[in-house]
């Protein structure tokens, strides 16, 4: 499969007008969706990230339906019927692009090892572990910009870069809830659909012969799977954290967080702050003001997101996930 790096934490984020520029640059790969800067890290100041003391409970026979969100099953058979959806999204991202994007990541960026940056390896290791799959590579890059992303290339193994503002901004335990994150979008294959959803969250106007290609309705249609996938991959961060708070914590940091001011930030009250949207948009009006506010997002509102999880770590569907883990594993030090 072949994907675009997608922001997959990032703020929702707006389709960019007709004439946005679709380039690549070796200071700033624009074949992602940018967020909310919280500044640069200070000057020659070393990123460490303390190892956690990884979950007890692995899923051992863990399947991408296990978790996935009703709206991403939805979408994703509606996508599915598309008559040669598949093969258009691997014509729009050809052999070049996918060589140009690959020499991009590794060319600017620091690949983690046990070696290199061995802390945040083990915090990958461990994710994916419990997602019972192969750890992808891992990058980290220096921008201003929070953000993570994923890029899997035909025949050539996935990885997630993320940038430093990140690792300064978010807890060890919520670094592993973001690289778990991306991680669900490996175990879950989006794939081909999540190409087509970055390239239209870039423009794909803009670009000489891509335009004509993509009726308004597939654009739509593409951004509503893709906050849908967006939803089912907040879960696999779940599965990986087995703690709600941490998963809203990152939501919250991102829609308003920076490093000094991140230990007042309160997860309860950001939840109360969910509710109160829900209550504003239940009129009729209301209704129609947030659909309006969603359409064109590549992301479902924050706070949204964080009601999501918050219900969905309290549901059956949840418990009885963790009931297999449970029964099938035993507590371990990693």
């Amino acid at each position: 499969m072949a994907s675009v790096p997608l922001s997959s934490l990032s703020l929702a984020h707006r389709r960019r007008p007709a004439d946005a520029a679709l380039a690549f640059s070796s200071s700033d790969l624009s074949f992602r969706s940018g967020s909310v800067g919280f500044g640069l890290a200070k000057k020659n100041q070393r990123v460490r990230v303390s190892v956690c003391r990884a979950s007890s409970f692995v899923f051992r026979n863990l399947d991408a339906d296990d978790f996935r969100h009703p709206l991403d099953k939805q979408n994703t058979l509606i996508l599915r019927a598309i008559p040669g959806l598949n093969e258009l999204g691997k014509a729009l991202l050809g052999s070049v692009t996918e060589q140009i994007m690959l020499l991009e990541n590794i060319g600017t960026s620091v690949l983690v090892s046990k070696n290199q940056l061995s802390e945040l390896h083990q915090l990958m290791t461990e994710a994916a572990q419990i997602l019972n799959m192969e750890a992808p590579d891992l990058y980290v890059r220096q921008s201003p910009v929070p953000n993570a992303y994923t890029l899997a290339i035909s025949g050539k193994k996935p990885f997630v870069v993320l940038h430093t503002s990140l690792v300064e901004l978010l807890t060890r335990k919520e670094l592993q809830a973001v690289l778990a994150h991306e991680l669900g979008h490996l175990k879950c294959d989006h794939g081909v659909w999540l190409t087509f959803a970055n390239i239209l969250t870039l423009g794909a106007y803009s670009v000489p012969g891509l335009g004509w290609l993509i009726a308004r309705n597939l654009e739509e249609q593409l951004f509503r799977w893709l906050r849908s996938a967006e939803l089912t991959c907040d879960r696999a961060a779940l599965l990986v954290a087995q703690d709600p708070k941490v998963v809203i914590s990152v939501l919250m940091k991102l829609a308003g967080g920076s490093p000094s001011i991140a230990d007042q930030l309160n997860v309860d009250a950001f939840l109360e702050q969910a509710r109160s949207y829900d209550r504003a948009s239940s009129s009729s009006l209301g209704l129609y003001i947030r659909n309006a506010q969603t359409r064109e997002l590549s992301h479902p509102l924050p706070v949204l997101r964080a009601r999501e999880i918050d219900e969905w770590s309290r549901s059956l569907g949840y418990q009885q996930l963790l009931k297999r883990a449970i029964q099938s594993t035993t507590p371990h030090d990693v």
